[in-house]
């Protein structure tokens, strides 16, 4: 019998960068599969000196628990992906293709999710169509956290908008299952959600241990609007959606200096620990105060891209100690939902870093805004070819 037909044949596989779910990545790296068993992991020529009749494969790129798309908008699924600038992209991509947002969007974004082994996702839940939430929390092959979406912009509607929210997250949480999704909450933008109801949302979420994501610092053009409270975000408003002023939003006069995230966390929004999403347009002021918090931040390197919204500062972020995690977005600005591509994409973005940083935060980073935990890949336990990222 050749070593080819025999099941319990030792296999070395090699690659690029190894991450087994533990500690930091290696480069390069093995894994000696034994019958379907990882019998050791390590440096390849280490391996090859303990296992010298291991038939030996190059499987090249990364071996890993399966990532974690850590950001998405799953109701979005049928959306045709179009890259255009930020300002464009809305009104010609968004709201044309509005009525493709539905439950059956959801389902088939959270089907390619499982087709793709996805070790998770934070799915942001559109606001205006809550049945997607009981939906996806009655898929078995799903996990993750989704987020229910806040907006609202007046202050004097804060309370009521709060009270129904609350009782929907109420709802939904009696319907969440061990190893099921979990329910969270986004308050949508710190500029589309009054000081108010981003305090109301934020405090009951800390009181009760919900997840929170918010996208923060997408676009260049917020640091005009907490600047002088104009621009084109403020230009390119839906007028009957906002007051008058962008000050009445946020509870404050803009102000030279002021940034997305120092208003987060002046407000005492941070003390909630989200995590936040986006965060490209920073200053070492707003990393800082990150750090301090003890948030996460997700990256969504190719919608970031398509958007021409900027490049994500990751060694700055790194430095600071902050968890950084990966999203694809939307299938709409991402272009898919196989967040391996953003790893790809991130690779040939920051030439500099270390591609074992980014593989981890895509796996390690992932799970630990979802509260959840990779797979081990070690000696005795089960083998998956899905730890090949092909």
């Amino acid at each position: 019998m050749t070593d080819h037909a025999d099941p319990l044949a030792p296999r070395l596989l090699t690659c690029d960068v190894l991450f087994t779910g533990m500690g930091g990545a290696q480069s390069p790296g093995g894994v000696v599969v034994v019958g379907g068993t990882v019998a050791a992991t390590g440096d390849p020529a280490a391996l090859r000196a303990s296992y010298p009749h291991a038939r030996e494969e190059a499987v090249g790129g990364v071996i890993a628990p399966p990532p974690v798309n850590a950001h998405t908008h799953l109701d979005m699924s049928r959306y045709e992906f179009t890259a255009l600038p930020y300002f464009r992209w809305i009104p010609e991509v968004v709201v044309p293709q509005r009525e493709k947002r539905s439950v059956e969007a959801a389902l088939h974004g959270a089907d390619t999710l499982r087709d793709l082994g996805s070790g998770g996702v934070g799915d942001i839940v559109y606001m205006h169509a809550p049945e997607v939430m009981d939906a996806l929390l009655a898929r078995e092959d799903l996990s993750g956290v989704l987020y229910y979406e806040a907006l609202g912009t007046f202050p004097d509607r804060a309370d009521d908008i709060f009270r129904t929210i609350r009782e929907r997250l109420e709802r939904w949480r009696r319907l969440e299952r061990p190893g099921g999704p979990r329910v969270g909450l986004s308050p949508h933008t710190p500029h589309t959600v009054s000081h108010r109801l981003m305090r109301l949302l934020c405090d009951y979420a800390a009181g009760e241990g919900l997840p929170v994501q918010i996208h923060v610092a997408e676009h260049p053009a917020e640091h005009e609007l907490y600047t002088r409270g104009g621009g084109p975000i403020w230009d390119n408003r839906l007028a009957p959606f906002y007051p008058d002023t962008f000050a009445e939003v946020i509870g404050r006069a803009p102000e030279p200096g002021l940034t997305p995230v120092r208003y987060l966390d002046e407000l005492g929004v941070l003390n909630a620990k989200p995590t936040l999403i986006h965060m490209v347009n920073v200053t070492p002021d707003d990393i800082v105060r990150v750090a301090r918090a003890g948030s996460a931040v997700v990256t969504c390197p190719r919608s970031n891209h398509h958007l021409e919204c900027g490049v994500f500062p990751w060694a700055a972020f790194a430095a600071a100690g902050v968890e950084v995690a990966l999203g694809t977005d939307s299938v709409a600005s991402g272009g898919s939902l196989d967040v391996r591509e953003d790893v790809a994409f991130a690779r040939t973005l920051y030439p500099t870093l270390d591609p074992r940083v980014i593989v981890r935060a895509a796996v390690k980073g992932g799970h630990r805004v979802l509260g959840s935990r990779a797979p081990f890949i070690r000696r005795g336990e089960a083998w998956n070819e899905a730890y090949l990222w092909r």
